[in-house]
């Protein structure tokens, strides 16, 4: 039987109408009368939810949330808030302090928030499950003055990736997002969301760190699936594929990593770093080539460095 959601300073019934999800997917939900009541339930049941509203009758919102995240067997449980409109910014400032995870406020759109409990429910903690990922992106911003690009993912979870665009994107736009994972033949969807800008990712592209607002059940599924996997396999979030060879080329040293093979063909990634401060695995990404065989990218990906590097 799966855990509980538990439920605090709202009506729990009102909260499987705005999110169905729950009901379909078995989730039980236990609404408790006050904070302290929660914290209680929490240790007892092993939930990894909790959904808080903006009044409990013994304590402050932030305060049960900072004490969640106090604890150290709690540390990992997912805290969605949900608030009305008018609640002043402040309250919403505060919880995030505290350290909820998504804070929504009411009416709800039942997409956002079945896309932010399906989230929160297959990752509690964003740093625990991401994992590098080379693939082909095709974004569409919701823009008006915006083209399609087409990008590369750097690493995913199932609440967003790290992406290279050769395109500026506008501020915080939302994108359609169609990507490829490894040893699927077809591309996966999402919603997007640009939060930020990402240094990590080097010339010619541009980074960006990008959050999922929607993502079908499939697409979850498949990453959620690939996060397992990588793990099984006592694979860490930065682990990468092998260094093939290093050219040095005026101040820079660049690693061409052994390719890896998807359901369209080979793949090696090109790394950057400076000649002056270079060790193995310390490098940037720096670009991606294709190749119909390993060879044929290899050889690809000798020719980019010795044209552009």
């Amino acid at each position: 039987m799966l855990p509980p959601v538990l439920v605090a300073g709202l009506d729990g019934r009102s909260l499987l109408l705005e999110a169905p999800l729950l009901g379909r997917g078995g989730h039980v939900i236990d609404e408790q009368p006050t904070g302290r009541g929660l914290l209680a339930a929490l240790a007892q049941t092993g939930s990894r939810l909790v959904v808080l509203g903006p009044r409990l009758p013994d304590m402050a919102l932030a305060e049960l949330i900072g004490r969640i995240r106090s604890s150290p067997g709690l540390r990992a449980v997912s805290i969605l808030v949900l608030i009305p409109t008018a609640e002043p910014e402040e309250a919403e400032v505060a919880a995030l302090a505290a350290g909820a995870n998504v804070i929504l406020r009411r009416p709800l759109q039942q997409q956002r928030v079945e896309a932010s409990v399906a989230k929160l429910l297959a990752v509690p903690r964003r740093v625990e499950a991401r994992v590098p990922v080379l693939g082909e992106v095709i974004g569409r911003p919701k823009a008006s003055d915006a083209v399609q690009f087409s990008g590369l993912s750097r690493n995913i979870s199932v609440n967003g990736m790290l992406l290279a665009s050769p395109a500026q994107l506008p501020e915080h736009p939302e994108v359609e997002l169609e990507f490829a994972l490894p040893n699927r033949a077809r591309f996966l969807r999402a919603l997007g969301r640009v939060v930020r800008e990402a240094g990590e990712v080097a010339w010619p592209y541009r980074g960006y760190g990008v959050e999922f607002l929607f993502t079908p059940p499939d697409s979850l599924e498949a990453i959620a699936g690939l996060i397992l996997e990588t793990s099984a396999r006592g694979r860490g979030a930065g682990a990468a594929p092998a260094i093939h060879e290093t050219l040095r080329r005026e101040a820079w040293v660049y690693e061409i990593l052994e390719p890896t093979q998807d359901a369209r063909g080979w793949q090696s990634e090109i790394r950057r770093g400076p000649r002056e401060d270079w060790s193995p695995g310390r490098s940037g990404p720096f670009y991606v080539v294709d190749g119909q065989s390993r060879e044929e990218a290899l050889a690809r990906a000798r020719e980019f460095v010795l044209r552009h590097g």
